[in-house]
């Protein structure tokens, strides 16, 4: 593991790591804790900061197609359209379609994206394998 390569990334990008695995963890407690209370609701609001967080700064990550977007900036308007059919879906009390809502945006924007992260040559490979 070389975390320096890490702490030599740019700005936006360490928040952008961060904030995802801030909402891996939240998003994990939220499908373990129990549904319905203060702090399932707390840590909702969290979750939906932290994922908005994660797509607004992946726009500025560009390192993979020559300072254009690439094929995983899909996920910034998939996740962006995920908060906000998770939020809505909540407060309406739709709570079996905002169980899915939030099962989709988690594995839909955090797991597979968080994946492709790990491709070999991009940084997170990197961190993690030293490559």
């Amino acid at each position: 593991m070389n975390l320096e390569l890490f702490f030599q990334a740019p700005w936006h990008i360490q928040l952008h790591a961060l904030s995802a695995l801030a909402a891996l963890g939240v998003g994990t407690v939220q499908f373990t804790a129990p549904k319905g209370t203060i702090p399932h609701r707390t840590l909702g609001y969290v979750f939906v900061a932290l994922m908005v967080t994660v797509a607004v700064t992946a726009l500025f990550i560009r390192q993979i197609n020559e300072g254009s977007f690439s094929l995983i900036h899909i996920f910034v308007p998939l996740t962006l359209f995920g908060v906000v059919e998770l939020s809505v879906r909540a407060r309406r009390g739709l709570t079996a379609k905002h169980r899915w809502s939030a099962l989709g945006l988690f594995l839909g924007a955090l797991i597979i994206p968080g994946l492709l992260s790990f491709a070999p040559g991009r940084l997170m490979w990197q961190v993690a394998f030293g490559g």
